[in-house]
């Protein structure tokens, strides 16, 4: 496929909302096509003004539904295109998006649904519609029910009136009145609500405006306007657009400095899609790049011989000169040879076009960091939270700290407690919790955010983050998981005693297991044990969402106590007395780097 390539000069222009931005763009990209997805085998390109003429049609059928401003619109699909011209269109007519992970249970949509009171749901099809259906049937709020899929087939007893895409779109005239619509919106309008988990395991609404949502874009923008990467871009979108930083990074900034957008088949079509589509810029979480280190390293030692010996070289050489050491003569030869033979072999792997990844979501481990890195391909790493629409720092690309996460992006005031906290004010800040004002008035106080997490600045202001205020686990695909809900499902199991949940930093969460001890008492062997508590696990799991999910576990020797031999009574104590006892086996449980 020919990859056209946009004309010199920068499109983007600030704008009072989000869905202005992106009609402000649509006239200079007119036939060029916008949004890619892979079909039957083959990719098909959608132009920016069938886009933008499909954000119409749809902002008429949702206004037709009776859609007014300021209600609430669930999304919920795979990431394509009809996502981000759902998200466009409900934000053109003033309602509110409401993303949702495909991950999640049918409770958790009935509860997203039924706590922002959305009137109208969106999703794909399969599996994931019927439990977003079954979930409407729950919520009196939700009246109509949209699915991309044209072989969905609805259940019986569906209360909500289901339109399907295409037909509903292909009906509809676009909407008139569109523009007067979009120029009435302000920029501290709430454009969209974006779940979270909180400490007690239930979502809480993150109200971001357009200004937030602005503010990070610019600040994006300048960003890449220091590395000389802000025109003729290519992102290919993985991450999913539910969460906060693919939805700003991943769809709103490419909207706005023009970029093409690629959607990924799947994190298993992953290195298949590099070569295909040859993205210039990548946003993505910490679990991404594990598994691009592991790909790789499977394959060296597998080809063993010379090739290993020439790319642990590469390796060793490229860290000697990311450390500031020079080479030595030989060293410098040796390193022409591997750049040829090795590292531009890696860069191929990875389309050939790469110039920047960008790591987010949750910490990256720094030896990935410093392995992509000595093979020639440039990382970001940056740190945010929901609440900040997300982007907070980044690592600069003329000046790479990879172990840290950069100084502020531009409009953030950043400051560290007496306690070590980092609090944050600026525009890039949420509007509050939606129907939590506790909860809002506790994250925000005296127009400073407190994000929960404790750092250090360094002499250069580049930021590293040490620890976290509240017990939270953030796996290494960057979502927040509150183990103490996962915790009392397992323990609600009669064969659990206790449990401990881990993953802080992981691909999947991990658990070490107290039996009780009438289970010990009727267990026949170590084995039965393990078979007994395992079904037990499953019963618990059935009632979790994927990411919520135990894939491994050991069994403790003991019940938790603490030094003085008592019970464990805090989540925190818990955490610090078991780690110390298992943390060896606790690591077994993950692949080993």
């Amino acid at each position: 496929m020919t990859q056209e390539r946009w004309p010199e000069g920068t499109h983007y222009v600030e704008t009072a909302n989000l869905p202005q931005a992106f009609f402000a763009n649509v006239d200079a990209g007119g036939d060029r096509n916008l949004l890619f997805e892979k079909r039957d085998g083959n990719w098909h390109g959608h132009s920016w003004h069938t886009v933008a003429d499909n954000v119409r049609r749809l902002a008429a059928v949702l206004v037709k539904c009776g859609v007014e401003p300021g209600e609430r619109v669930l999304v919920s699909a795979e990431n394509r295109p009809e996502w981000a011209i759902a998200d466009l269109a409900v934000m053109s007519i003033g309602a509110i998006v409401v993303p949702a992970y495909t991950t999640n249970t049918e409770d958790d949509h009935h509860y997203i649904i039924d706590h922002s009171g959305a009137s109208v749901a969106i999703t794909s099809g399969g599996m994931l519609a019927s439990r977003i259906a079954l979930a409407a049937n729950r919520a009196p709020s939700l009246h109509s029910l949209i699915v991309m899929d044209d072989s969905f087939t609805a259940p019986t007893n569906l209360r909500p009136k289901l339109h399907y895409w295409d037909a509903a779109i292909g009906g509809a005239e676009p909407l008139a009145d569109i523009e007067q619509r979009i120029s009435a919106q302000q920029p501290d309008d709430v454009c969209c609500f974006i779940y979270t988990s909180g400490t007690g395991g239930r979502p809480k609404g993150v109200m971001l405006t357009h200004r937030s949502i602005q503010a990070n874009i610019k600040a994006a923008v300048e960003l890449l306007a220091e590395g000389n990467v802000l025109e003729n871009q290519r992102f290919l979108s993985l991450l999913p657009l539910s969460h906060s930083y693919e939805h700003t990074a991943g769809m709103h900034l490419p909207f706005q400095i023009m970029a093409e957008v690629w959607y990924c088949e799947s994190t298993d079509q992953i290195a298949n899609n590099l070569i295909e589509v040859s993205p210039t810029l990548m946003t993505a979480v910490p679990r991404l790049y594990e598994v691009l280190h592991d790909r790789i390293m499977r394959g060296v030692r597998a080809k063993g011989g010379m090739s290993e010996k020439l790319f642990m070289a590469a390796l060793r050489l490229g860290g000697k000169r990311l450390a500031g050491r020079h080479l030595l003569p030989h060293e410098f030869i040796l390193n022409l040879i591997v750049d040829r033979l090795v590292r531009t072999k890696v860069r191929a792997r990875l389309g050939g076009q790469l110039q920047y990844f960008i790591s987010g979501g949750a910490a990256l481990n720094p030896e990935i960091g410093h392995f992509f890195m000595a093979l020639g391909i440039n990382l970001l790493q940056g740190y945010g939270q929901t609440e900040a629409s997300p982007l907070i720092s980044a690592n600069r690309p003329g000046r790479i700290k990879i172990e840290t996460v950069g100084p502020v992006v531009a409009g953030v005031d950043l400051r560290i407690a007496e306690d070590g906290e980092i609090l944050v004010r600026g525009n890039l800040l949420m509007k509050g919790y939606w129907r939590d004002e506790a909860a809002t008035m506790a994250a925000i106080r005296d127009g400073w955010l407190h994000t929960g997490d404790i750092g250090e600045i360094d002499a250069d202001g580049y930021i590293s983050i040490t620890g976290r205020k509240k017990d939270i686990i953030v796996n290494s695909g960057g979502e927040n998981i509150a183990p103490g809900r996962v915790e009392a499902l397992l323990t609600i199991e009669p064969e659990i005693e206790q449990v401990m949940v881990d993953g802080d930093k992981r691909p999947w969460l991990s658990a070490v297991i107290v039996p009780s001890d009438d289970l010990r008492s009727i267990a026949s062997s170590p084995d039965a044990l393990y078979t007994m508590i395992g079904e037990a696990v499953d019963r618990a799991n059935s009632r979790l969402s994927q990411l919520e999910r135990v894939r491994r576990y050991i069994i403790a020797d003991e019940p938790f106590t603490t030094e003085n031999g008592q019970m464990t009574a805090t989540l925190k104590v818990r955490r610090h007395v078991v780690r110390e006892l298992y943390g060896d086996r606790i690591d077994a449980l993950y692949p080993q780097k």
